[in-house]
């Protein structure tokens, strides 16, 4: 299918996410956001954590492929498959789609992918099949697959992608009011983005911080450089932001809308998934805690403000999360 003429780099407006929560609320209700008595206490400001891993895949992602096929069988109804590359949660999402417009997920993971993720996208009804060594390389088959087979290539930015997670923005922007910082943890930037799209739609001072694993710094690099740069990607826990080569139209939004970008490593992320359960008790996986992460690195900046914290998903394995919490 050729690629769609549209300027990603626009972003979704406020009455285009509004209408957007019509589709995300035909499978998940709104998630909560909270503020915790113990993080407000370790951090000395008022947060406000939204609760991103209490959707039906446990992540964000639970939102963006339903609005982005929406549009796509809106506008063609002929398409008999989707394939994607993810490491999970957006296989989760792309499989959750698939599913309600009645065509079949076939969703490309690397080689030797978490066991658990796998088994989580199967439940979801997808088709899975490995490839590569890295999600880079999964992507690139994806996207083969698509072209020798007709089927269409679902891809993890797109401004349908983005309408999709801004709708949880919208959300959280909407219940707490005049949040002075937000820190976002960046993967390939729909959640950053959208989060530029809602803060800037609503005339919000919120300031947009980004965060990303020190073993997955391209968006870092790149934000610094002022331009794309590709990175190896070694991190672990923060396989959810473990993007080799930063997207051009994301990349031009966060150049043009975020503050700077925080790079963790993978004992802060640890610590912070600990503290997410014990001050919580919520299961976060390493990209959903590396916002607090972040912001615990920079509590110095924080006192006495208003701090919003996503929760981005809780998918982390079992093995994984006992050794962080024995650690």
């Amino acid at each position: 299918m050729p690629e769609e003429t549209l300027d990603l780099t626009t972003l979704p407006t406020v009455d285009e996410i509004a209408a957007a929560q019509e589709q995300v609320y035909r499978v998940m209700p709104p998630t909560p956001q909270i503020a915790w008595p113990l993080l407000c206490e370790r951090l000395g400001s008022e947060v406000w954590v939204k609760h991103e891993n209490h959707t039906p895949i446990g992540a964000f992602k639970a939102r963006t492929a339903v609005v982005y096929a929406a549009e796509l069988f809106r506008r063609n109804s002929r398409i008999t498959g989707l394939v994607t590359a993810t490491r999970g949660n957006h296989g989760q999402s792309v499989a959750l789609a698939a599913r309600r417009f009645g065509v079949t997920a076939h969703i490309v993971v690397p080689c030797g992918n978490s066991p658990e993720k796998n088994a989580a996208m199967r439940a979801q009804g997808a088709r899975l099949i490995e490839f590569g060594d890295d999600y880079q390389e999964s992507k690139e088959h994806a996207k083969q697959l698509a072209h020798e087979r007709g089927w269409h290539f679902v891809p993890s930015y797109h401004r349908d992608i983005v309408k999709g997670v801004a709708t949880y923005w919208l959300e959280f922007f909407s219940a707490v009011s005049n949040l002075d910082v937000v820190y976002v943890p960046i993967g390939q930037g729909s959640g950053i983005c959208s989060c530029a799209a809602v803060r800037n739609g609503l005339n919000l001072k919120t300031k947009i911080i980004g965060v990303v694993a020190e073993g997955a710094p391209a968006y870092a690099l790149s934000f610094q450089a002022g331009r794309r740069v590709a990175a190896p990607v070694t991190t672990l826990l923060g396989d959810g932001m473990a993007c080799r080569v930063p997207d051009d139209e994301s990349l031009a939004v966060v150049l043009q809308n975020v503050d700077h970008i925080v790079q963790v490593s993978e004992k802060e992320m640890g610590e912070a998934m600990k503290i997410c359960f014990t001050d919580t008790h919520n299961v976060a996986e390493g990209a959903g805690a590396a916002g607090l992460a972040a912001a615990l690195k920079e509590r110095h900046t924080l006192a006495g403000k208003r701090v919003g914290l996503v929760i981005t998903g809780g998918n982390v394995d079992h093995d994984v999360f006992a050794r962080v919490l024995q650690d």
